[in-house]
């Protein structure tokens, strides 16, 4: 139906130029009505669902910037006037700066990020301006200016349309590949009915039946805004490709600048080097932002790969880490080391007869107990794996762990979990080794010891303390 109403739209201009005789004014109404529509589909598309999708509204605006530049063409026509005549090839140029902002910009980028490449968007539109109006005095057909304008509106068009196809080609959700969908078909149409009009209809006036072609990129987009989202569809891209796109996209916007400023410099020589510098710093900032985010993400992907994910607190690796980091320091320092390796009892059992959910609950309360027990910034409470559990205490008296030790199993017991087993509460059994001068040795031994202590625990009935035997590295 949509299709039905456009081949209808352009069936009417027809119409109207036939019945005209070719009168100008007989196409302007049709390619302003053509932009409007665009814009009102764009524009509806971004409040079509819950979270608006500001994308589209850039897209609305920069078919306004068209129109009305076709606009200020029909005035032109009618009145004679140059400025309405200047004011339209510059809305006509920087209809582009939304676009090329909306593709370089597009994605849940940070604020920070978004404000360079708006500032990068509005020396875009600058450069535009400033080059545009230096060049509409006279727009004689093949004569300088007109080939230096028509060579300007060329790579604009040509810039658009390349960055929105990379999108597109990238785009790994649903919502990315509906708009750059729409804006590359939009964007290569437009490319081409430009290159058309500018390159072998430039003397021929409006109201020809080549006119018809010119509403066909915006007749498109707005069928293509109109449609329905697409279904979310896992697509599977090489993540190197992902990451080359990704990554480059910020320089979208410096790219388009540096060949307008390199177009401005012969005639504003200072304006085209503000353009080269604010491509070059402003590129140069974005990445060193994204640099900083990247080092930022890295951080808290290492701190999550230290946690377990279940129990909320410190994985084996972080355990195997601190007790490597504190042994090297005990040995330079000669200070007391003790570790606790506790395991919860019959755990099996409570998992057959409660479930794997109430297991984790079980699991979950007891990680918090332990580590509610070990108060100072030095201590580590981790989880070890399965049902078992580590404690690492530093510069501490044997006397120190074996409190520690009896507070957890105390704090445990008294959470009154339930249990399957005679005692009906769930309980745990620690196995404590001491090292008073740590001055050799590995840490495997301290382990070692540890859990030969919880072995005697779990072997005289559990739900008890044991200490190996004193000992020094």
């Amino acid at each position: 139906m949509a299709y039905l109403s456009a081949l209808l739209f352009l069936a009417a201009h027809a119409c109207a130029i036939g019945i005209s005789g070719g009168a100008p004014l007989a196409s302007y109404p049709f390619l302003v009505l053509a932009t409007l529509i665009a814009a009102i589909s764009c524009a509806w598309r971004a409040r079509r669902t819950a979270r608006p999708e500001r994308e589209w509204d850039l897209a609305a605006l920069a078919m306004l910037l068209w129109g009305g530049g076709m606009l200020m063409a029909t005035w032109q026509a009618v009145t004679g006037g140059q400025l309405a005549a200047t004011v339209s090839l510059l809305l006509y140029v920087l209809y582009g700066v939304p676009l090329t902002f909306a593709i370089a910009s597009a994605g849940s980028e940070a604020w920070p990020l978004r404000l360079i490449d708006a500032v990068l968007a509005i020396g875009l539109g600058a450069l535009y301006a400033t080059h545009t109006l230096s060049l509409a005095a006279d727009q004689t057909v093949g004569g300088q200016n007109f080939l230096d304008l028509r060579l300007t509106l060329d790579l604009e068009n040509l810039f658009i349309a390349t960055f929105a196809l990379v999108r597109l080609a990238t785009s790994t959700n649903a919502r990315a590949r509906d708009y750059f969908r729409a804006l590359s078909c939009f964007a290569v149409a437009y490319l081409l009915v430009a290159a058309i009009t500018n390159h072998f209809f430039a003397d021929v006036d409006f109201g020809g039946y080549a006119d018809l072609i010119i509403g066909v990129p915006f007749l498109w987009l707005a069928i293509l805004a109109r449609q329905s989202p697409s279904a979310p569809v896992v697509r599977a891209y090489p993540p190197r490709r992902n990451h080359l796109v990704r990554a480059g996209s910020h320089l979208f916007l410096p790219l388009t600048l540096l060949p307008i400023s390199a177009l401005v410099v012969g005639n504003r020589p200072w304006l085209g080097a503000l353009g080269f510098v604010l491509a070059t710093l402003g590129a140069g900032v974005r990445g060193v932002l994204l640099q900083i985010r990247t080092y930022e993400e890295r951080d808290q992907l290492d701190v999550l790969a230290r946690i377990d994910g279940l129990t909320r607190i410190p994985n084996r690796r972080h355990f195997e880490e601190s007790m490597d980091r504190e042994w090297r320091r005990c040995m330079r320092s000669g200070d007391s080391l003790a570790l606790l390796m506790i395991d919860i009892d019959h755990f099996k059992q409570i998992n057959d007869a409660y479930g794997h959910p109430e297991g984790d609950r079980i699991l979950q309360a007891v990680a918090r107990a332990l580590a509610g027990c070990a108060h100072r910034s030095s201590d580590t409470v981790a989880r070890y794996g399965g049902e078992e559990f580590a404690a690492l205490l530093p510069s501490i008296g044997r006397n120190g762990a074996l409190n520690v030790a009896e507070a957890m199993r105390a704090a445990v017991e008294e959470l009154a979990l339930p249990s399957p087993l005679a005692n009906g509460v769930v309980t745990i059994s620690v196995g404590v080794a001491f090292i008073a001068a740590v001055d050799g040795g590995h840490p495997s031994d301290l382990l070692a010891n540890a859990d030969e202590a919880l072995y005697r625990a779990k072997a005289e009935g559990r739900n008890r303390i044991r200490d190996a035997a004193p000992s020094a590295a």
